[in-house]
């Protein structure tokens, strides 16, 4: 266990998010991926009702648009205090990060709120520190990032593929909690997701947009792959949670079979996790338009414009 200075999550007004902490298992048990699970318990992010029963379009639409109206809230927090928060999404392929991620987002400034997704380090960055290329993307005051896939890369797909030595992913399990407990320590509120989706779920998703023509950039042949080394997968994760689910920095697993409810249960732990209030701005009037003083529009045909197609 790492020694570092914990911060206070606190519950928002409106918001009190279940989060449920597991028992550790006597005997070894399945985990939601498909593999024997050890080490410490995790917290999964349950949905208040154990009806799991499809939301409807319109109560799914309606919770949506209150947790945004709520994340514009948090958005003006996070600005007017400084704070520096760091969101990172984790989990399977086609495990609905990136729709989580676009329903934050969606509402929200981009200069406050904006996501970092990194493709394949160069070969200068391959050279450097591990961490070095995440740091650069790091919040100033008054931002939150999200990290589509993070520095956990090495843990996941980098162990499981040989695209690292055994001896670089010991080394990521050894210096990756110090990494976080500083970025903690520092000022920075660190919160941490994985998305859990069965096998099942999972192949009918890569159906999907295998038929999709416009899903179909989402699957990429190293997902394919990913695929037939399904349980190795589930080995890598298990052995990251056993280093990296830590008290300062824990790991918060969301069910992910059901897109809709992944999404409401993910966005309003989110807002519990970072206390706020809601800043009423001041009233906004809308100023008188400037009067022409001698202006002349220049002649329409001296512009090109869009053909009107439609």
């Amino acid at each position: 266990m790492v020694n570092c200075n914990s911060y206070i999550q606190a519950v928002p007004r409106r918001w009190e998010g279940k989060v449920v902490k597991t028992k550790k298992p006597r005997k070894r048990s399945k985990s939601t991926d498909g593999a024997a699970r050890k080490g410490p318990a995790v917290r999964f992010i349950e949905p208040q009702k154990k009806d799991r029963r499809k939301i409807s379009q319109k109560v799914y639409n309606r919770e949506l648009r209150r947790l945004q109206v709520e994340l514009v809230e948090l958005q003006e927090w996070i600005k007017q205090k400084g704070l520096r928060v760091v969101v990172l999404f984790e989990g399977r392929d086609a495990a609905g990060k990136g729709g989580v991620i676009k329903r934050i987002t969606a509402e929200l400034n981009p200069r406050i709120c904006r996501v970092v997704a990194l493709g394949t380090p160069t070969e200068r960055e391959k050279s450097q520190w591990y961490f070095q290329r995440y740091v650069a993307h790091l919040p100033a005051a008054g931002e939150m990032v999200l990290f589509d896939r993070s520095w956990y890369n090495r843990a996941g797909v980098e162990r499981v593929m040989g695209f690292c030595t055994e001896q670089e992913h010991r080394e990521f399990l050894r210096s990756c909690p110090e990494f976080e407990c500083m970025l903690i320590r520092s000022g920075i509120l660190l919160i941490k997701y994985w998305f859990s989706v069965s096998d099942e779920e999972q192949e009918k998703r890569f159906q999907d947009r295998i038929n999709d023509v416009v899903k179909r950039w989402k699957l990429s042949p190293m997902d394919l792959e990913a695929r037939s080394r399904w349980v190795e997968y589930s080995k890598a994760k298990d052995e990251m949670f056993k280093h990296t689910d830590i008290k300062q920095s824990p790991w918060y697993v969301v069910p992910a079979d059901n897109k809709r409810r992944a999404r409401l249960n993910c966005i309003h732990h989110l807002l519990s996790m970072i206390p706020y209030r809601d800043l009423k701005p001041e009233p906004i009037k809308l100023p008188p338009r400037q009067k022409d003083k001698g202006y002349v529009r220049p002649p329409i045909t001296d512009q090109t414009f869009v053909p009107e197609v439609y």
